[in-house]
């Protein structure tokens, strides 16, 4: 059985797809999906759903999938909360913040030095 909690990226879907249909692959588990911001937290009622991948897992009985829920526990919004406060209060009193993503510079316009791994950056479009 495989199960993601972490990030739907990590898993090659139509690997997984082929690993069940030969019955190498036991069951599967997932709290994420590559795709998830399109389709996941809106209501689709009365859509039809485009993501072929996704639409061919639901079809499994060894399948268990839902949306990732780990931040809504009240430990979690806590934290986030703090964490932002923290932030807030460091940018405020012009502190080096531990949380930052680029490094900061003691020469004015010199470049920002990333503190995040490139693979791990979010990319907007």
């Amino acid at each position: 059985m495989l199960v993601n909690t972490s990030r739907g990226g990590l898993i090659d879907t139509k690997a997984v797809i082929a690993a069940l249909k030969k019955g190498q692959l036991g069951g599967l588990a997932l709290d994420v999906y590559e795709h998830e911001s399109k389709l996941f937290y809106n209501d689709h009622s009365g859509k039809i759903i485009e993501d072929d991948d996704l639409m061919r897992l639901t079809t499994f009985h060894n399948v268990l999938i839902c949306g990732h829920q780990a931040f809504f526990t009240e430990e979690a919004l806590e934290e986030i909360a703090d964490a932002m406060f923290r932030n807030l209060a460091d940018f405020v009193h012009a502190r080096e913040c531990k949380n930052a993503l680029v490094e900061s510079s003691q020469e004015k316009g010199a470049p920002l030095k990333l503190r995040a791994r490139s693979d791990t950056i979010p990319i907007r479009i």
